[in-house]
């Protein structure tokens, strides 16, 4: 085996370039690097994919006399290659990498090496376009402006932008940090860009799938996810089989599973509830830890109304409204929360309402009243309008006995 072929073994395991591409590369570049003495067309390469032998073969002018050494061969020569060959025929030569000159051997060896390094770079773009929606563990490289240059292998680094950093949260040159891959995507200069973040709502929901097997296998999973990065996380869950308590599994034995996911994301508490497929179960499940007295749920509208207790509607609402709010993000219905005592003072204003209607609703005595007072209102007839009016009465009734 040639010292090449051992160095493409080489490549091949350690930056994970297909030896078979990189020999299709060698080939084509020794042929560009033939292409000005032979023809675009003249030159056929081949190299031994055991040996690392390099063959290579051009069409060549049988002539008497040679005018170019690099397109013509003598009569005689060609003999060798093709007795029946005439004159002005082309005959199929094998000519040796020694004629290529110095100018062609360093165009192939920079043809060589533009290869390995472009094969290089699809190989890392395939790699982690595979760990596109996953966690990968980076170090932190330095600080560019607010954002961050992180290290996520010996040949890859990715900037993770302010915005997509937990607020609060620290970190020093050379810390270890776990980053949540939200696309990997090519640019126009023929490199690739890693888009990661640790605020993603999905961060927290592969943190939990490293952490509790019940997600990994199937038998628990997460529905839904409402987060306020830093702060606070709710996560439905459900369980597949009957026998397996989804919550109880994601918390683990002594809150030991929700304590590393915790841990991971610098101290953001996160409240792990029952998923139901009964909208109003659900809401009320989002809500805790506040107690719930009942759920009215409006489908059409996506809209639901709910009664807590006077003491628990802090609880409910939360600081700045985050429970309700992220219990909204959740179940994906708007909620109207109401303590139980807002609720009755609202029953009782629509019920003083309605009963006003019906007070004011007309009765047959109220019509006959106003028409009463209608015509208590019109002006009296004078006894000549009332005489004139009679004979025009008398006048008509006559015309009709004639008739």
């Amino acid at each position: 085996m040639s010292e090449i072929i051992e160095a493409l073994n080489t490549l091949e395991k350690e930056k994970n370039i297909s030896k078979e591409d990189m020999i299709e590369a060698i080939e084509r570049a020794i042929t560009s690097a033939c292409e000005k003495d032979f023809g675009k067309e003249g030159v056929d390469v081949h190299m031994d994919r055991e040996t690392g032998e390099i063959k290579v073969f051009a069409n060549m002018v049988v002539v008497e006399e040679i005018q170019d050494p690099h397109t013509d061969i003598l009569i005689e020569n060609a003999k060798h290659i093709d007795p029946d060959c005439e004159l002005g025929e082309e005959v199929r030569c094998e000519v040796t990498t020694k004629d290529f000159g110095r100018i062609a051997a360093q165009k192939a060896r920079g043809i060589i090496l533009q290869s390995i390094k472009e094969k290089e770079k699809d190989a890392v773009y395939t790699y982690f376009k595979a760990k596109e929606h996953q966690i990968v563990t980076g170090i932190v490289q330095r600080f560019v402006g607010y954002n961050m240059n992180v290290s996520l292998d010996n040949r890859t680094d990715t900037i993770l932008s302010s915005k997509e950093m937990i607020p609060g949260e620290r970190y020093r040159v050379g810390d270890r940090i776990k980053l949540y891959i939200v696309e990997v995507k090519k640019t126009e200069k023929g490199g690739f860009k890693i888009v990661t973040s640790r605020t993603h709502p999905e961060f927290v929901k592969r943190l939990f799938e490293k952490e509790v097997a019940e997600i990994s296998d199937g038998t628990v999973e997460i529905m839904s996810i409402s987060r306020e990065p830093g702060s606070r996380s709710k996560i439905a869950v459900r369980s597949a089989d009957p026998d397996v308590d989804a919550v109880g599994a994601c918390v683990g034995l002594n809150s030991n599973r929700i304590n590393n996911v915790v841990e991971d994301l610098n101290g953001e508490k996160i409240d792990v509830i029952e998923w139901d497929e009964n909208p109003a179960i659900f809401i009320q499940n989002s809500l805790r830890p506040s107690p719930v007295i009942s759920v009215d749920v409006y489908d059409d509208d996506k809209f639901a109304r709910v009664i807590v207790p006077d003491e628990k509607l802090s609880l409910a609402i939360g600081k700045e409204g985050q429970n309700a709010r992220l219990a909204a993000r959740l179940t994906n219905y708007k909620i109207d929360i109401k303590s139980e005592s807002q609720a009755a003072e609202e029953d009782e204003y629509y019920d003083e309402y309605y009963e006003d209607e019906e007070d004011e609703a007309l009765t047959d005595e109220d019509v006959s009243a106003a028409v009463e007072e209608y015509e208590a209102e019109q002006p009296e007839e004078s006894e000549e309008e009332a005489a004139a009016e009679d004979n025009a009465e008398e006048a008509e009734a006559e015309e009709t006995e004639e008739e």
